[in-house]
């Protein structure tokens, strides 16, 4: 059973949270929830498909997939010649910004909060753009080094972004979640990364729209439709814990990140 989930493209009213990123079209992916039974014979191809992704994924992480350290000199000039000359210095502040966060800092020990606003806070600096004025469609997820080297974001980048640095940083895996909303007041798709400092608390919420860092029961204006990491995909409930919906890598355009990501150890 195909799963669809749904939100309003066009916002009634746009409402601008500031002037540089006013909102973010965010078009719901479609997800195909694990089933306990064996599949048939006639999907033993996708399936197997599914599962050497999931080994190629694996290995490519323990190389630092998406990690700012593991950007190679070939890519630097990949992208130099694709974005300009401008995207090689903008490559090595990202890279400078990651080396220069004390170690202590990463052992999140009860500072937490000050990390993730400056996480937070570092990747909005990137100027908001639409995915149809940066990369010229209309739904397209950047890997960080293509956000920072082309010097533009929207929301889903912005997310990616800020979930692969944290875990570069050694925030382990369980606690980030990439988690798609509805933002009320825009009445508009968008999408933020939760931090979760315990598996059932209240997360703290990372968002383009705002440098601060505030727990979701303070984000009114945000109803989550669900969220995704490395491991799984997790549909939101109202009022209930989330409930599993399989492996994140039935998300397609999760899918070919991770692909672009693999891709990018390589050059």
């Amino acid at each position: 059973m195909e799963i669809r989930l749904y939100l309003p493209r066009r916002p009634a009213a746009a409402i601008e949270y500031n002037h540089a990123m006013p909102y973010c079209l965010v078009p719901p992916p479609h997800a195909n929830p694990v089933r306990s039974r064996a599949p048939r014979p006639a999907g033993w191809a996708a399936y197997l498909a599914l599962l050497l992704l999931a080994l190629g994924v694996a290995l490519a992480a323990a190389q630092g997939l998406g990690f700012s350290r593991s950007v190679t000199p070939g890519l630097v000039e990949r992208y130099a010649a694709r974005f300009g000359p401008a995207a090689r210095n903008r490559i090595s502040g990202w890279q400078e910004f990651m080396r220069s966060i004390p170690a202590e800092r990463r052992q999140f020990s009860g500072d937490e909060l000050r990390l993730l606003r400056t996480v937070n806070s570092f990747f909005n600096h990137l100027p908001f753009v639409t995915d149809l004025a940066h990369w010229g469609i209309e739904d397209y997820w950047a890997t960080p080094a293509e956000a920072v080297a082309s010097n533009g974001a929207d929301c889903e980048d912005f997310s990616i972004a800020k979930y692969f640095a944290l875990k570069e940083l050694g925030v382990p895996i369980r606690r980030l979640r990439i988690t798609y909303v509805k933002a009320v007041r825009l009445n508009q798709a968008h999408m933020v990364l939760a931090y979760y400092p315990e598996p059932n608390a209240v997360p703290l919420i990372l968002d383009n729209l705002e440098d601060g860092v505030r727990p979701a029961s303070e984000r009114s204006d945000l109803i989550p439709v669900y969220g995704f990491n490395d491991e799984d995909l997790l549909i939101a409930r109202l009022g209930q814990p989330g409930t599993s919906a399989g492996s994140s890598l039935q998300i397609r355009l999760w899918r070919a990140l991770l692909d672009k990501l693999e891709m990018e150890l390589h050059y």
